[in-house]
This record gives structure tokens, C-alpha cells and sequence, in this order.
């Protein structure tokens, strides 16, 4: 098996890949974290599914492609510019509510259902807010993280958070947990 041979890429993800480099965004996600969460996604049809980290829209491409006709997706980023430019690729698809708002305040004052599976790609819902966003997940649903293994992008001192964070997971009886060292480091988390 060979895991570099991806066939399933959005349609519109090297528009987007090149917008990302026209721009100079350096945090976005990979193939295989795309991938993955598009399998996980298919796995939820007439699913809710969250993404925390917009950014320019690659990992929602592939949320996207997952989704069936009868699912529908929120996707939360505070940067404005990067908000617009999803906006022009995914703001007429029904299935999707762009927000550009902080995290933090939208996980704070949401109170609607709960979700199938949520992607935390941002501060709010993986170093912050993670009590909060963990209790938005439906029993059976996903909590996915990555950017768990050392990166390029990391501040001094952020593997510290990584390490606190994969110990509080770890220590959750509510959530049943996979690592996963691979793409960019991988957290699997099912609530029971």
C-alpha cells in the first residue's frame, strides 16, 4: 500500500492551494488529513459537522466532498480575509454556514444541536474551549485534531499545549482515543 497515492482530491483544491500560496497562508492542511476527514465525514450521512479554522477553505474542501445532500457543516474562522476567499468558493452551497467571529465567543454562546464530527484546526476547541467543544459532539461522534507532532510553524514553548493536551485526552473516560503518527500527527477522539 501506498498512502501518497490520493485519488480523491476536491475538484476545487489546487485553486485553492494556489489562492494559498498568492496570499502567503503557511497553516494549511495537508492531503492526508483532508483524506482522512472525508472518509470520517462519509461515514455520517445526514451528518452535523463543525470545523474551528477555516482558514482558506483546503480542509473544508474535503469536509465538503464528504458530506452527502442532507448533511450540513458550520466552519468558524476570525480572519476576515480568509474567511472571503472560502466564501467565494463554498458560500453558495446551502449545506455550509461560513462564520467569521473568535472561536472562543462563538463555542462559548453556541446552544444548538450538537455535531457528528468536529475538526478543531484553531486555538478555540484545542487548547481553549475544549471542555465546551468536547460537549458539542453526539455520542458516536468524532473530535479530530492534527499539528500533534512538531511543526515548523510551532511558536517556542507550543509543545508544552500539545503535551497538556494529549494528556487531558488521554485521561477523558468519555472519549474513546486514537494517535495517530502520521500526516501531521493525528488525535482520533469518539465520544461515548
Amino acid at each position: 500500500m501506498n498512502d501518497s497515492i490520493i485519488l480523491d482530491i476536491p475538484k476545487v483544491h489546487s485553486s485553492i492551494v494556489r489562492k494559498s500560496e498568492e496570499i502567503g497562508f503557511t497553516m494549511p492542511s495537508d492531503l492526508y488529513i483532508g483524506s482522512f476527514i472525508k472518509t470520517l465525514i462519509a461515514s455520517k450521512p445526514n451528518g452535523r459537522f463543525l470545523e474551528i479554522g477555516t482558514g482558506v477553505g483546503l480542509s473544508l474542501s474535503w469536509m465538503i466532498d464528504g458530506m452527502d445532500t442532507d448533511s450540513f457543516l458550520i466552519s468558524i474562522d476570525n480572519d476576515q480575509q480568509l474567511t472571503a476567499i472560502a466564501e467565494n468558493y463554498f458560500g453558495d452551497d446551502q449545506r455550509v454556514e461560513l462564520i467569521c467571529e473568535n472561536g472562543t465567543e462563538w463555542i462559548k454562546g453556541y446552544t444548538g444541536e450538537k455535531f457528528d464530527l468536529i475538526f478543531a484546526d484553531a486555538w478555540p476547541g484545542k487548547y481553549s474551549e475544549i471542555d465546551e467543544v468536547l460537549d458539542l459532539i453526539k455520542v458516536g461522534g468524532f473530535y479530530i485534531v492534527d499539528d500533534m507532532t512538531k511543526q515548523p510553524n510551532w511558536p517556542e514553548g507550543h509543545e508544552e499545549n500539545v503535551k497538556s493536551l494529549v494528556a487531558y485526552l488521554e485521561k477523558r473516560e468519555d472519549l474513546t482515543l486514537t494517535k495517530l503518527n502520521w500526516s501531521t500527527g493525528v488525535i482520533m477522539a469518539v465520544k461515548n
